[in-house]
């Protein structure tokens, strides 16, 4: 089973590496990064690089298909070689995900126009002129599409497809061999749940978020 992970410049890492973690631990899986060209691709600090082993062509058939979010998606929305690649491997996959902002670039390339999807809670506003229903869940499921919310819901994505996929015993033991056990030290990692003040931060500071600029 091979899983294509899409590198981009400006990704988010976390975006990337959680799905890769998870999904790429099912037995007889083979997870594959791959991008425009091969070669580095650095996160949306630019402190960070993963390598894409393949160019888009090399892997026309995968799996499962993930698209992980950051400041880069904005670039990647028109129409382009790279819509008309997911559109032709979304076509074979078994599964079809996003986490973060990445929904964004499947919605754009047509893919998720009247089905539930999620994004990262300040681009949650952005799927319906794409054609999408937007969800406040962590993980969402539409037929064979999986989008996760921001980041760290990656992790959570690629768990619950890795039970969808080899079952509920396997994707335990997953969970149990990164010790995926969650006890952050503070409540307040969804607007729902985060103090006003925090959350007035974080839009305040949302250019910087969804952008990476300042």
């Amino acid at each position: 089973m091979q899983i294509a992970i899409l590198l981009y410049d400006r990704f988010t890492a976390l975006d990337a590496v959680g799905p890769y973690e998870t999904l790429g631990r099912i037995p007889g899986a083979q997870a594959l990064f791959v991008g425009e060209r091969t070669g580095p691709y650095r996160n949306d600090s630019g402190s960070l690089a993963l390598v894409a082993d393949a160019e888009l062509s090399d892997a026309p058939a995968p799996d499962v298909l993930v698209v992980p979010g950051g400041p880069g998606q904005i670039a990647l929305m028109e129409n382009g070689p790279l819509h008309e690649w997911i559109r032709a491997v979304d076509a074979g996959t078994t599964w079809t995900t996003s986490v973060c902002t990445g929904s964004l670039i499947l919605a754009a390339a047509g893919l998720l126009k009247g089905r539930r999807a999620t994004s990262h809670w300040l681009a949650l506003d952005q799927l319906p002129a794409l054609g999408a229903e937007p969800t406040g869940e962590r993980v969402v499921f539409d037929g064979k599409y999986v989008t996760a919310a921001g980041v760290s819901s990656g992790i959570d994505m690629g768990l619950a497809l890795a039970g969808r996929i080899a079952g509920d015993t396997v994707a335990q033991a997953i969970q149990l061999g990164v010790e995926y056990d969650p006890q952050p030290p503070y409540d307040a990692g969804s607007p729902d749940k985060a103090p006003a003040e925090v959350t007035a931060l974080l839009r305040e500071r949302s250019r910087f978020v969804l952008t990476g600029e300042e």
